[in-house]
């Protein structure tokens, strides 16, 4: 198979937006998928297994970008020592990961503590110290996920929507637009964080959706079913509570919050999506 730029290892939810910006960009690329589907190599990576054979599918490329989840000691060494017996060692590696890791109580950057027992976390390293770069992103948003759809997930009730602090997300094209900074300067044995560069207050994000949601519970569920939950209402119970005086909340009473300023700095490139609210284009 002819060679690529990037190989993108498992053609997920994060290809709809990369692959619409490598072509834009005139960078060649290659994606798997576990059954080959639209025009993809089929390629299933299977742990338990020293196989050579799948890997002689792929296509030798500059970076190769793993988009699903590594986990424990040993997977990171495994793919990437049998893709190089079939291509070769001048590939450098992007691992994506989730900023849920990080641990710090207040700000965290990429050179805060995190918990290095997460099986995640441990693949991870493991890519960092064969030179791959890891890049942790925060909530994932764009195309059919719509923040505005979590709030039904995380909080259901008041004393819920209590306990919700500090959101941080990143948009799929400035996942995309990540990618392709690192293949163009890559950053070897680097971990770094992505957000949009915000740190969203729940509170204000959920009184600002209350209605909205609601008449999605109706259309969806009936009326009985919204009469059940009061966002709008229930934030407005928590501010009085609180004496919070106004929304959003300072990010001084927000708990863990994610600083990625260092990233998008060192890439020389801003994101290019972000504000969440009720009138904003989520696509």
């Amino acid at each position: 198979m002819e060679a690529v730029s990037v190989l993108i290892l498992g053609a997920g939810w994060t290809s709809q937006f990369l692959i619409p910006l490598l072509k834009t960009s005139h960078v060649a690329y290659a994606a798997t998928t576990r059954d080959g589907r639209d025009s993809t190599v089929p390629f299933t990576f299977d742990p338990s297994s020293q196989d050579i054979k799948p890997y002689t599918l792929l296509p030798s490329a500059e970076t190769v970008l793993v988009t699903f989840p590594l986990t424990g000691e040993g997977q990171s060494k495994q793919i990437v020592s049998l893709y190089r017996k079939v291509n070769g060692h001048s590939n450098n590696w992007i691992q994506l990961g989730s900023t849920g890791i990080f641990t710090e109580p207040h700000w965290n950057d990429h050179n805060a503590s995190y918990n290095k027992e997460s099986p995640r976390a441990i693949a991870e390293d493991e890519l960092l110290e064969l030179g791959g770069c890891v890049l942790n992103l925060a909530g994932l948003y764009g195309g059919e996920r719509n923040p505005k759809n979590w709030v039904v997930r995380v909080a259901k009730t008041k004393e819920e929507v209590k306990c919700k602090r500090a959101l941080h997300v990143i948009h799929g094209e400035d996942v995309g637009r990540a990618v392709i900074a690192i293949h163009q300067n890559f950053s070897k044995g680097k971990r770094w964080l992505l957000t949009d560069l915000r740190v969203y207050d729940w509170w204000d994000l959920i009184q600002d959706w209350g209605g909205d949601i609601k008449n999605a519970i109706a259309e969806a569920d009936g009326e009985k079913a919204a009469q059940e939950v009061h966002y709008t209402e229930w934030v407005g119970e928590l501010m009085a509570e609180g004496h919070v005086r106004a929304l959003p909340r300072s990010v001084e009473s927000l708990g863990r919050v994610l600083d990625s300023v260092s990233f998008w700095k060192a890439m020389g490139i801003w994101p290019c999506k972000g504000r969440l609210g009720t009138n904003q284009n989520q696509a």
